[in-house]
């Protein structure tokens, strides 16, 4: 369950119940007294001191209201062997440590494990449309090879379809709730729990007495946004909640992409402000993200990567590989004009080239055979 003792989750829950001390302010009363069981044995007038912390909150610190129900939650806990996890303890996510408002309890299930760091958050419209579909797919299966954590909210659309596609290519998926782990919305998404528990898992923040309410949804886009380096609007409507998940990983100063659509297309909208005010960097492949982020591929694979004499080249991968041996180094650019094909296309065609071990990227967007 935990490695928190017993009656410091029962305070840890009880700081979390208290109105008006959100996790910023539990923060400045953990570091004033050292652990929340030292907080309820404070004096008054220390607590006092603390900027936050006024006569109302105070009064609402010692009502035993909210250590009857802490006790409550702690016994929902135990009985379901719910994971706990302290802002301040290893097994707390790296990234959302250094976000100031992450909450100093996030609970969990399944099989999550965080030793690969590669995490990326993935989120978009509730309504995808087919091209947002089928980016997902292609978006992960490219990714596949360098085993990241796909992270995002469980919800209808590209939520559902992100995560689906990480179970279908064997990578490790964490969906986080906005809601208690007592229950699963939407109903219609626990047919994928068990599959998803069992590589990867989820989180949140909410005790089983919360439902899924608008706020609570608010409040869940700061963990995805937290939780990764980078966070990736597929689909997005002028206005949404994946626009404000963004907005949210550019205040934490994590990396932003966004896929392009066509103008005018409603559910390209949002992406394409995040782009043209400069909000998010564009995605038009999984190479995009690959170079921007500086992700290589891990030694062991590369190790396992065959130099064969002979390695099957489609017809765009033969073309780029001759250009190369023919002419050195050349940039991604270059490739696309001397091959006669998009850019994206050609960053997609690169990436599947790193995988079988016949080219290289190098700085400056630069590329040599191998």
């Amino acid at each position: 369950m935990s490695s928190i003792p017993k009656n410091e989750l029962i305070s840890l829950l009880r700081l979390q119940r208290i109105p008006n001390i959100g996790d910023v302010i539990a923060k400045k009363l953990l570091e004033k007294c050292g652990s929340a069981s030292a907080i309820f044995e404070h004096k008054r007038s220390q607590l006092l001191q603390i900027d936050g912390i006024g006569s109302f909150t105070l009064k609402a610190l010692y009502d035993t209201v909210y250590l009857e129900e802490a006790t409550q939650e702690f016994q929902f806990i135990v009985e379901n062997t719910i994971k706990c996890h302290f802002f301040k303890d290893e097994d707390y996510p790296t990234a959302l440590k250094h976000c100031l408002d992450s909450p100093i309890l996030l609970f969990s299930s399944g099989n999550i494990n965080l030793s690969p760091r590669r995490i990326i958050s993935v989120v978009g419209t509730r309504k995808i449309t087919s091209y947002g579909q089928a980016f997902c797919e292609q978006f992960v299966e490219e990714l596949a090879p360098l085993n990241p954590i796909i992270v995002s909210g469980f919800a209808y659309g590209v939520d559902i379809a992100i995560q689906k596609a990480a179970l279908k290519y064997g990578l490790q998926t964490i969906g986080c709730l906005a809601h208690g782990l007592n229950q699963i919305y939407p109903k219609a998404h626990k047919r994928y729990v068990k599959d998803i528990e069992k590589n990867g898992g989820f989180y949140t923040e909410f005790w089983s007495s919360s439902h899924p309410e608008r706020e609570n949804f608010l409040k869940r886009n700061r963990i995805i946004a937290g939780l990764s380096e980078a966070t990736i609007v597929i689909e997005s409507a002028e206005k949404g909640g994946s626009l404000v998940t963004a907005d949210i990983a550019h205040g934490y100063n994590r990396d932003v992409f966004a896929v392009p659509g066509r103008a005018g297309d409603k559910y390209s909208m949002g992406c394409n402000n995040l782009i043209k005010q400069q909000k998010a960097q564009i995605l038009t492949s999984a190479a995009d993200l690959v170079y921007l982020l500086g992700w290589k591929l891990d030694e062991p694979k590369q190790n396992n990567i065959q130099k064969q004499l002979f390695v099957d080249l489609d017809a765009n991968e033969q073309a780029i590989y001759s250009l190369l041996q023919e002419q050195g180094k050349q940039l991604l650019d270059s490739i696309a004009l001397a091959c006669s094909l998009p850019i994206y296309q050609v960053s997609s065609t690169l990436l599947n080239m790193e995988m079988k071990g016949v080219v290289r990227p190098l700085p400056g967007k630069l590329f040599e055979a191998i």
